[in-house]
């Protein structure tokens, strides 16, 4: 795991970003449920293309499962924009961290100190970082499966507080 950055039961740092769908804090993502935290190295290397496609590709199951998603990079808004369009649109947000505050909250700037790591962080409601993968590599399909579990162990904690908290 990298210096700094948070782990599982941490949690999550804050943040606002500008992003292509508006301006979004952390609170506002997690109102409406799980959030998966994807940091992305630069619009349209093929490598960060795969990672965001697959994300793309599983957004139907994870909003499902009661997620969303946020993808950072420290690209600009309209690199993203044309970023979105090479890849035929996206059903969530790329947020741009020009300034990497978010990546150096996280633990996930690079080596050069210029743009973030590849990472995904999954974090639950109430703010608690589920799952913490600092070194993401979208070729390593168990990375991408972990994700989704710890998604869906997510909802069913908020399944199981639920029915505690029902009235018999």
């Amino acid at each position: 795991m990298a210096s700094g950055s948070p782990s599982a039961g941490d949690r999550a740092p804050g943040f606002v970003v500008e992003t292509d769908h508006g301006r979004l804090a952390l609170g506002d993502l997690l109102a409406s449920g799980v959030l998966v935290l994807a940091f992305y190295y630069e619009d349209a290397t093929p490598t960060c293309s795969t990672q965001i496609a697959s994300l793309r590709d599983g957004f139907d199951l994870l909003q499902e499962l009661g997620a969303g998603v946020l993808a950072l990079s420290s690209d600009s808004l309209e690199s993203h924009t044309a970023f979105c369009e090479r890849l035929g649109g996206l059903p969530f947000p790329l947020g741009s961290d020009p300034d990497l505050s978010v990546a150096r909250a996280y633990g996930v700037v690079d080596e050069g100190g210029r743009r973030s790591r590849r990472a995904i962080f999954v974090i639950d409601q109430a703010g608690t970082v589920l799952l913490a993968l600092a070194h993401y590599n979208p070729a390593n399909v168990s990375q991408l499966e972990a994700v989704f579990r710890a998604v869906d162990a997510a909802q069913g904690r908020l399944r199981q507080d639920q029915e505690e908290t029902e009235p018999r």
